[in-house]
């Protein structure tokens, strides 16, 4: 899996899981439950994994979105 976006804004995260789901691109939210950890403060980001073989698919899903600016850089970028 590829990390996509990372963020602690939960609405934008909502919407992008419901883009996602709509074009039928599987994803996982890793850390979502730091939150028992951190107290709630949405200190630690949440980060938005798309599978390899999607991961193009999903960053051009996004980028019509106008959301491109949410996007991490691609592997091999920094």
């Amino acid at each position: 899996m590829e990390e996509l976006v990372r963020t602690n804004d939960p609405v934008l995260i909502s919407f992008l899981e419901s883009i996602l789901q709509e074009a039928g691109i599987k994803h996982f939210v890793a850390d979502g439950n730091m939150s028992v950890l951190e107290g709630s403060l949405t200190m630690i980001p949440r980060r938005i994994l798309v599978a390899s073989d999607q991961i193009r698919a999903a960053r051009r899903l996004l980028r019509e979105a106008g959301l491109d600016h949410e996007l991490r850089p691609e592997s091999g970028q920094s």
